[in-house]
């Protein structure tokens, strides 16, 4: 089947189209003739080594497709049933088909595409976590959200705006301003213009947010602790820009503060977790009318594309490989 591995460890042109052994679904197991897969910054990290794998590998976590053929002892699945995954312990979405773990697995609900599922999956659970769990998110409260415009930026502020939640957005583009407004950010911010701290300071009147939403991690890290209101809670769930530096909790902050690095798995440890967070996900959708941005669609063979693209900040939504 046609692929995309990884061989060693590099920038985005080490992504390499190849044909890979095609899968065959053991006990437990389903394999899925992949239909669309979402291409996410976890993937670049593992590219270039920050998070370590064995070579040779086929990168990808989250993909939507047909179920191909069941292995033995699956039940609650049948072939042609369109699925989703965003978390499976043998990766391996960057390809024609896959084989996942059946219970790591979910049906997507009708009235929902591949595309949709793909695009809307890891983001959508990660959402749920971090306005049910890192910070559990009341209505009247003021949010910070960083990359406001990106795959999980512009979920993130629909479902805070549903919730009542005041969001003020950073972005770097005029195109990315326009997207988070949008998606229905109150405040939108430009931090290649000014300074993001100084501005939430003057757009809360001094006070603070009750939240920070950071997926950029070094270029932002201090600026966001200096944006909380006392008793305030940062959330970093990802480090676009680098790791985060030292920091002296010491100093820099105005009180009590709250800091948090959730990391997904953790919040869907159990098949009954990964089906209820999906299920509320999808109820998003279909209940609620959270719209999934896609940014942009690549060949399967243009993967190393779609990540520069990606960590170049070069669109605006979700980016979708298609085999």
């Amino acid at each position: 089947m046609r692929a995309v591995a990884v061989y060693r460890h590099g920038g985005p042109e080490v992504l390499t189209p190849t044909e890979w052994a095609a899968p065959a679904p053991g006990p437990g197991d389903v394999l899925v003739d992949v239909a669309a897969i979402g291409v996410n910054y976890h993937e670049t990290y593992e590219r270039s080594g920050l998070y370590p794998r064995a070579l040779p590998y086929v990168p990808g976590r989250e993909l939507a497709g047909v179920v191909a053929a069941l292995g033995a002892d699956v039940t609650g699945l049948a072939v042609g049933d369109l699925v989703a995954t965003a978390d499976t312990p043998a990766p391996g979405a960057y390809a024609e088909q896959a084989v996942l773990p059946a219970d790591r697995v979910v049906r997507v609900p009708g009235g929902v595409s591949a595309e949709q599922a793909a695009a809307v999956l890891l983001q959508g659970l990660t959402v749920h976590a971090l306005t049910q769990d890192s910070h559990p998110v009341r209505a009247g409260e003021t949010a910070l959200v960083h990359a406001a415009a990106g795959g999980v930026g512009l979920i993130l502020t629909q479902v805070l705006r549903s919730l009542g939640v005041r969001v003020i957005g950073t972005v770097s583009t005029a195109e990315k301003e326009e997207a988070a407004r949008q998606a229905g950010a109150d405040e939108v911010v430009r931090y290649t213009e000014v300074d993001f701290a100084t501005e939430v300071g003057r757009l809360t009147g001094g006070d603070g947010v009750d939240v920070v939403y950071d997926a950029v991690g070094g270029t932002t890290f201090r600026g966001s602790i200096a944006s909380l209101r006392p008793r305030g809670t940062f959330v970093l769930y990802g480090q676009s820009s680098g790791k985060v530096p030292p920091i002296d909790l010491s100093t820099g902050t105005r009180g009590s503060i709250k800091l948090t690095r959730p990391f997904l798995p953790d919040f869907i440890a159990t098949p009954d977790e990964l089906r209820t967070r999906s299920a509320a996900v999808f109820a998003w959708m279909l209940r609620d009318n959270l719209h999934v941005r896609i940014g942009r669609r690549y060949a399967l063979a243009d993967a190393g594309t779609a990540q520069s693209d990606l960590q170049q900040r070069r669109t605006v939504g979700k980016l979708l490989l298609m085999p």
